[in-house]
């Protein structure tokens, strides 16, 4: 055997984060999980037949934001949903209500672009500045 080189390193970015901007709270959360089927898909050719009620609790806002992102995930990978638009019917003292619509993942017509594994709590951040809300969000690929 010879001594040439028996590994490598690989550069790999395995997270995506985004800034997601809100001009209130239920803007915010709706663009939120409108840009998180944009990384799975192209949201042009997903119908809005379907639709589910959402209902997420946290104590805060950062954690609201990954568990409404996370319950939009287990919607996706358990019953093959992708939505399109969202509908923030409440939002307050911890608890969110949201109306997602979309369809089935159809493999005739849909593309999954990014697989995304997780939706974590790196570096998460929900604000509001003197225009916007803003949530910076890392999903784990």
């Amino acid at each position: 055997m010879g001594r040439g080189k028996k590994f490598r390193f690989l550069n790999h970015t395995a997270d995506l984060g985004i800034l997601v901007y809100g001009r209130d709270l239920e803007e915010l959360f709706s663009n939120a999980g409108e840009v998180f089927f944009n990384i799975i898909t192209d949201l042009q050719r997903v119908r809005e037949s379907t639709e589910r009620i959402i209902r997420v609790e946290s104590p805060n806002l950062e954690d609201l934001m990954v568990h409404w992102l996370g319950e939009l995930l287990y919607m996706h990978d358990v019953d093959g949903l992708l939505f399109k638009s969202f509908s923030i019917d409440e939002l307050r003292d911890g608890s969110l209500k949201a109306r997602a619509r979309g369809e089935a993942f159809d493999e005739g017509r849909h593309v999954i672009k990014t697989e995304i594994k997780a939706v974590t709590y790196h570096q998460i951040q929900v604000k509001k500045d003197k225009r916007r809300w803003s949530a910076r969000i890392i999903f784990d690929l």
